[in-house]
């Protein structure tokens, strides 16, 4: 294949690393994830940079860390992403759903947005009325949303899982998946495209179709978290603050619970699941239009997510934390003829990686100053991959995060430490002895020639990030 390929970026929002069936979880259907799997290369160990929604979109779109971009908590201002340098290599460049920039509504290289935002915003652009507003309000329609939520008897009971009682076309993975492939399906052929798909779930409030959230309540094979008092004892202060702040803050629409029981946690895990598989059916449908159109002879597919959720893993819910919950996502790679089919990566990498392999696969330069990596050496079937020693993920206080004012983490494939600023406590974990992360060796006598090294790592990681882009930096002052 000699012409440039499309390129079709396919990313959800706060889906966990352990949710398709192909990759290890038989609890959830994900039949055309599967396939993907099955005839693409798949990242086990494919770490984001940052532990929510806007600093680690920001990040990806960029090339560079969080500390780097300036941009570590949601909410903050970003728009300029390294898409402008697709678009003006001829690619034709189409956001359908949700990027997160802030503004919303900014081009960030694209030719068209068709902009789908929160679910439930309440916090920056609570009044900006996206493409799915316009359609709910040309139905009259009245989104389902924390105001009226909050009206139900049972409101602090559901821990954020609701069933989407309106049309089932207009929820809102149901309706970025048919805009995308309406945008397929009409939009006359232009080639070489680059198309982003962001559906807006499994992120809260949960919220599947009312025959997709029983076919999930149906299932008794759900594996449910259920954190020891002991485990729960041992959180460092700032994720005991958190607990306690998601359930008197209702963020998202979900009013958590210190001690939810096993009904509700089935409830939250079913409907979370259903928005998976409704998700992986509206992929289905678009894969099918983008072959239908001729897209699919010369593409590159990659699916993934911006960060996971820990659905009352360690007691906590939703991101800000550095469990593997969180930090790990699904990365997919599909490409049949190209790269490797059934093919796992397990090496460390991280998910702006992504950028620079998009920039290769489109043969424009890579800035030197990129502290993202390509991955195009572990999906060539001959080339040469460097796999990253350690990965790094940032997390400044956010709306969520209020007993923290900083969090950086680092993980090797053995250990993993988490820094707090300012405070004295953090955790350290060998992932090899205690893979669920509940023993913390942070205060081990044992364990201090590691979690001196690592914060060694950390150290010079930070000081040559800011000299390596420090060019970079420069430029935008």
């Amino acid at each position: 294949m000699t012409e440039r390929p499309n390129i079709i970026l396919i990313m959800t929002d706060q889906q966990r690393y352990d949710t398709i069936a192909a990759l290890g979880y038989p609890h959830v259907e994900t039949p055309n994830l599967d396939r993907l799997a099955r005839e693409g290369t798949s990242f086990s160990n494919c770490h984001i940079t940052a532990a929510s929604c806007v600093p680690c979109r920001a990040s990806l779109f960029k090339g560079y860390y969080p500390h780097t971009t300036g941009v570590v908590a949601n909410g903050q201002p970003w728009q300029r992403t390294w898409v402008e340098k697709l678009n003006t290599s001829g690619y034709h460049c189409v956001n359908i759903g949700k990027m997160h920039t802030i503004p919303y509504e900014s081009d960030s290289g694209f030719h068209e947005r068709y902009v789908v935002e929160n679910k439930d915003r309440y916090m920056e652009g609570r009044y900006y009325f996206d493409e799915w507003d316009k359609a709910l309000a040309a139905n009259g329609l009245v989104k389902q949303q924390r105001e009226l939520y909050r009206l139900r008897d049972d409101y602090k009971e559901r821990l954020g899982a609701f069933e989407w009682e309106l049309p089932a076309h207009l929820q809102s993975d149901n309706f970025v998946g048919n805009l995308a492939k309406w945008w397929v399906d009409t939009y006359p052929p232009t080639e070489p495209l680059f198309l982003q798909v962001g559906f807006p779930g499994p992120h809260p409030p949960y919220d599947p179709t009312p025959e997709m959230a029983e076919r999930y309540m149906a299932r008794d094979d759900i594996p449910l978290p259920n954190p020891t008092e002991d485990e729960l004892d041992r959180l460092p202060g700032p994720f005991k603050e958190k607990r306690q702040h998601d359930v008197e803050v209702d963020h998202d629409s979900v009013a958590w619970s210190l001690d939810p029981t096993p009904e509700q946690m089935k409830r939250l895990w079913a409907h979370y699941l259903a928005n998976v598989t409704m998700i992986d059916e509206k992929i289905g449908a678009l894969l099918t239009s983008l072959k239908n159109r001729g897209y699919l002879e010369n593409a590159v597919v990659m699916f993934t997510s911006d960060h996971g959720d820990c659905l009352g893993d360690h007691g906590l819910i939703q991101k800000w934390s550095m469990y593997e919950e969180i930090v790990r996502v699904p990365l997919i790679v599909w490409s049949p003829g190209r790269f490797a089919e059934g093919r796992t990566v397990d090496d460390l990498c991280q998910l702006f990686d992504i950028g620079p392999t998009i920039l290769e696969l489109a043969e424009c330069e890579v800035p030197a100053s990129f502290e993202a990596k390509s991955l195009m050496g572990a999906l060539l079937p001959d080339g040469e991959f460097v796999p990253r020693d350690h990965v790094f993920c940032e997390q400044g206080g956010d709306v969520n995060l209020t007993g923290a004012s900083f969090i950086t983490m680092v993980r090797s494939s053995r250990y993993k430490l988490v820094h707090f600023r300012g405070l004295d406590e953090g955790q350290l974990f060998d992932l090899e002895e205690d893979p669920r992360e509940v023993n913390s060796l942070w205060d081990s006598a044992d364990h201090a020639p590691i979690k001196a090294e690592m914060l060694d790592v950390l150290r010079e990681w930070l000081i040559e990030s800011n000299f390596h882009t420090r060019g970079w930096a420069a430029e935008f002052r």
